[in-house]
């Protein structure tokens, strides 16, 4: 496996120009497939596919890349050619349904939750160790000073000579004052690491959940929504979401839904299909997005008579407080849920509101 494969046949418009391009990069450091994929630490078959198109390499591939020319060159790579990999990278990710990939990309973020994980476990010990410390400073200091005030309140009549011997009372009064108020910066921190701690393995198990859901799909030989048409009857699942991996994620754990799914990127061409479809049972929508974010998108849906009563889920990794979710309710949501999310609680809900509308559409 030295030479480069062909590019690969019947390849999407932005998966071909990206793997051109990633061609370009690599044949500037003269070395065949396999040396670089042992340089690299890469499976060699998995380069080449990279390479061939039929696979869409991780952004960390493109950038090793971009650092290995560079060393064999003597020259970086501009901002400008970086920016445009960029763009080729998420317009192929884009047109990519492979669940597969999904997969890399939900390993990809539980990778990340459990190195959160850890990190927070790690400073929590670290904090915990200096907090029992500082606690059994305060409690020496404690126990001197006590026997301080005892030999003052039993023997007041030698309080002068006690003070002269003992010069360091108030040098220890002092020490302790700082020592309790370390004590409660260190609690507050403690706290802030355990908190992180439970935020991060809580994302992991709904992660690994994806991911289950992901490889039942693969295992199973299931199409993604987007691959075949839905039975006849059943209503449409609309999905709002700049980012392609999201997209990507939602329609793996979707896909065992009989129903098809339209993906779309932004307010604008979620309006579009709404404009073009009349049976949506459900809209599934994130709330950060350019130009038109969540909030805008809903109410402008809600103005419409057409597509007033479709039901709305916001899905966002804003969190789930209050403040944001009041806002969701106002804006006309039915529903808020924080992601990561958990594949068979959204499975749930929709599959609910399609009971709806098939109950209002006999």
């Amino acid at each position: 496996m030295g030479e480069l494969r062909p590019l690969g046949h019947a390849l999407p418009q932005e998966a071909r120009a990206l793997a051109q391009a990633l061609r370009e990069l690599f044949d500037g450091l003269d070395v065949s497939v396999r040396r670089y994929a042992a340089r690299r630490t890469r499976d060699p078959g998995t380069l080449s596919r990279y390479l061939s198109g039929t696979r869409v390499p991780p952004w960390e591939v493109v950038m090793d890349l971009f650092t290995d020319l560079a060393e064999h060159r003597g020259l970086s790579a501009t901002p400008e050619a970086i920016e445009l990999l960029r763009g080729l990278h998420r317009a192929a990710l884009t047109v990519s349904t492979s669940p597969k990939h999904a997969m890399e990309v939900l390993e990809q973020q539980l990778a990340d939750a459990d190195r959160v994980s850890r990190r927070s476990t790690v400073r929590g010990d670290v904090l915990g160790d200096a907090l029992l410390d500082r606690q059994h400073r305060i409690a020496d200091l404690e126990v001197r000073l006590n026997h301080l005030e005892a030999e003052w309140s039993t023997e007041r009549e030698r309080a002068d000579r006690l003070a002269a011997a003992h010069p360091d009372v108030s040098e220890l009064l002092r020490e302790r004052d700082t020592l309790q108020d370390e004590v409660a910066r260190l609690c507050t921190e403690l706290l802030a690491a355990q908190k992180q701690h439970s935020e991060a393995e809580e994302r992991c198990a709904l992660l690994e959940r994806q991911l289950e859901a992901v490889e039942q799909v693969q295992q199973t030989a299931v199409p993604l929504p987007a691959t075949g048409p839905a039975p006849k009857g059943m209503p449409k699942i609309l999905v709002v979401d700049d980012q392609a991996n999201n997209l990507l994620a939602m329609s793996a754990v979707l896909s065992t839904l009989d129903q098809e799914l339209v993906a779309v990127s932004s307010g604008r061409e979620a309006l579009k299909a709404l404009l073009d479809h009349d049976d949506f049972a459900v809209i599934i929508m994130d709330v950060q997005m350019p130009d038109m974010d969540g909030y805008e998108t809903a109410a402008h849906i809600k103005r419409r008579p057409r597509t007033r009563d479709v039901p709305i889920i916001f899905l966002t990794a804003m969190g789930t407080d209050p403040e944001h979710s009041a806002r969701g309710y106002a804006a006309g949501a039915v529903d808020y849920i924080a992601k990561p999310f958990d594949p068979w609680v959204l499975r749930a809900k929709v599959a609910v509101f399609t009971s709806i509308y098939l109950e209002r559409h006999p």
